[in-house]
């Protein structure tokens, strides 16, 4: 019967090929430290495939982490690799130690309230009580398991744990109560839909099925789960299941067949393993199967090295079932006097080991009830607890409620002497609120007229006239397409205006809706370079876009949109020819700050508080005599405002200026909206 531990070695070699090149690629690079917690944490698991292959490298590369570790104060890795060389003292015999350093490392899980790592631990702890025979202990650690298990949802150890409890009735030769443990286990692995799983428990089923002399169930659940572990190459586990396949031919007494499937066994332990806990029952099983073949000189060494493994880890069982061998085959041989010290042996230990199962086999049995007890219990005080401070939270809303009902009744009559004056205050806001309303909406209304009739009319009565002066002949189609491109450019300039006009209108007389969403800034910007490139290269103008890829931001795409072609169109405007726009980002805390900058004619300090003042339209001609309705930077001021962030300008007069705003960034403000 094989314990689960809790890292299954599914396919050793391939992960610890590859943790290995992972290792190998973070050593390579520039910013590599062997006191990285990654680093660590790769070690840590690339020492654990190591077990059952060298013990001695899951040691030596498990101490280096521990000091690693301590060093930086990384209480993972400490874990880790206390749990780990806790294996390398189980797999030597050395429980003691094993058991030791196990405590250690879950009294550092549980501090820093690690529960994944905290229910590895219990499991270990609990298979090495059970190698020493001590199965009250293990089966209690493994129930404590269950619990944390059962509140973390941890279904993976969930079926570990209750499979190692089976492994403890099966050994009892309870396997009653092993069976219904193992229905457990077959029901979370059909939730975890993991075929190596299965496989694992359907080795360990056709073990308790051989004992219980159901070749045709053990022989059906050990084929699956070979088809599994040889398919996956999970060596460890298709050598037990090889072994449990000759053991089931040997209780049959087909010797060839048994030796065909422990030979198997054998390779792979040869080959890829270093598990003398598992090799014991191998050399036991071979040294039978040579017996029965009447090769008595060969079963005699195979049990003997099996006889002084179990020594040498300490393992009852596996001296007790080698010197069973032992005794038969020196029987055989007519050695009686060898075979009698021998038998002896085998009972001494089986005797010893019978009282302390009948023992353990109570103590089970005392550990279940109590640990359901304690549980119950606990359950009981939590009821009590809760059901008194139920009664204490109903008294304390029930004499809320008295005094609120109290305080409504003296407050009652004081509402209703106040509730005329109120709505009268409330009546008297609302018309004044009405009349600075309509007073805004005339003034607005004004305003737009007077841009209408000042700033639309002398552009739209030339384009006007030059078309009656063509359609009347008077200029020749020459003549007329020479006006072409100041036409195209007097439209262009009466759309944009319009543009604005149209969006600083509707925010004055129905308001805007801002509906920010993530915008990928240094797009809409250059779509916007794109856009104005034709007019900058009129003037000859160069334009840098410098925004960060993949710059995000948080705010409405439209409104942005209009103050950055707004900011850039001005930029343009007031550079002269020849001259140099700049577009620049600086990463704040929270926000984005962009930079327009130009080298243009600039501005005096005066008109540099005027610009976004709201009672302030400042209407300025371009260094080409490009004309504006000064609007724009208004405008810009309010959809700066409406996305959460600020605009300035800092000039200096025939140097150039450079206008700031801020953006929130994106990252933030989408988890939030989230």
């Amino acid at each position: 019967m094989l314990f689960l531990f809790a890292l299954k070695l599914q396919g050793q070699k391939r992960k610890r090929d590859s943790v290995a090149y992972r290792i190998k690629h973070l050593v390579s690079t520039n910013k590599f430290s062997t006191k990285d917690s990654t680093h660590i944490d790769l070690l840590a698991n690339y020492s654990k495939y190591y077990r059952f292959i060298n013990n001695d490298s899951l040691y030596t590369i498990s101490k280096r982490v521990l000091k690693l570790s301590r060093e930086i104060d990384y209480k993972q890795g400490e874990i880790k690799a206390l749990e780990n060389i806790g294996l390398f003292y189980s797999d030597k015999g050395n429980y003691e130690k094993a058991l030791q350093n196990y405590k250690n490392a879950l009294e550092v899980a549980r501090n820093i309230k690690d529960t994944k790592s905290e229910l590895d631990i219990i499991n270990d702890m609990g298979q090495d009580y059970a190698y020493i025979g001590d199965y009250a202990k293990a089966l209690n650690l493994y129930l404590k398991g269950l619990d944390v298990a059962h509140q973390t949802n941890q279904k993976r150890m969930l079926s570990i744990l209750n499979e190692n409890i089976a492994n403890l009735y099966v050994d009892q030769k309870d396997f009653k109560n092993a069976l219904t443990f193992y229905d457990r286990i077959q029901a979370i692995n059909e939730e975890l839909k993991d075929e190596i799983f299965h496989a694992e428990t359907r080795s360990n089923i056709a073990s308790l099925y051989k004992q219980t002399k159901n070749y045709e169930l053990a022989m059906f659940n050990i084929n699956k789960s070979i088809i599994t572990f040889e398919k996956e190459k999970i060596y460890d586990w298709l050598a037990y299941a090889y072994e449990v396949k000759g053991s089931i031919y040997l209780e049959q007494k087909k010797y060839q067949w048994a030796l065909h499937w422990y030979d198997q066994s054998n390779m792979l332990h040869k080959r890829h393993l270093q598990d003398d806990r598992e090799k014991i029952n191998l050399l036991n099983g071979m040294a039978k199967v040579y017996l029965g073949l009447d090769r008595d000189s060969l079963s005699l060494s195979t049990v003997k090295e099996g006889y002084y493994l179990s020594k040498k880890i300490k393992s009852l069982q596996g001296q007790i079932d080698c010197s069973e061998t032992l005794y038969q085959i020196h029987k055989k041989q007519g050695a009686n006097d060898i075979a009698l010290g021998y038998l002896e042996t085998f009972k001494k230990l089986s005797d010893s080991l019978s009282k302390d199962k009948n023992k353990q086999s109570l103590a089970l049995l005392e550990t279940k009830l109590q640990y359901q007890q304690e549980k119950q219990e606990l359950i009981a005080s939590n009821k009590s607890a809760l059901a008194k401070q139920r009664n204490y939270i109903y008294f304390s809303v029930l004499m809320v409620l008295i005094l609120l009902t109290v305080l409504l009744l003296i407050r009652r009559s004081e509402k209703v002497q106040k509730k005329l004056n109120k709505e009268l205050k409330l009546k008297s806001i609302e018309v004044s609120r009405r009349e600075n309303e309509l007073s805004e909406i005339n003034k607005t209304k004004t305003k737009l007229f007077s841009i209408i009739g000042h700033d639309f009319r002398g552009p739209i009565g030339a384009l006007q006239g030059m078309l009656k002066l063509f359609s009347d002949g008077e200029i020749s189609k020459t003549e007329f397409l020479s006006f072409i491109p100041k036409l195209r450019s007097d439209v262009e300039n009466i759309s944009f205006a319009l543009n604005n006009l149209l969006s600083w209108g509707q925010t004055q007389l129905n308001g805007v809706v801002t509906k920010p969403k993530r915008i990928q800034l240094e797009k809409l910007v250059l779509d916007n370079v794109k856009l104005l490139s034709e007019i900058a290269a009129g003037k000859s103008i160069k334009i840098i876009n410098r925004l960060p890829e993949n710059m995000l931001v948080w705010a409405d795409y439209n409104q942005i949109d209009i103050v950055v072609r707004n900011l850039m169109s001005n930029a343009i405007k007031f550079t002269p020819d020849d001259g140099l726009i700049t577009i620049e980002a600086k990463e704040d805390a929270d926000v984005w700050q962009i930079m327009i900058k130009d080298t243009g004619i600039g501005m005096n300090k005066e008109i540099q508080k005027k610009v976004f003042a709201d009672s302030n339209n400042i209407t300025t001609y371009g260094t080409n005599n490009e004309k504006g309705t000064g609007l724009g930077l208004t405008l810009c001021k309010e959809m700066i405002n409406k996305n959460k962030g600020q605009i300035w300008v800092e000039s200096t007069l025939r140097k150039g200026s450079t206008f700031y705003f801020t953006i929130p960034k994106a990252e933030k403000r989408y988890q939030q909206a989230s």
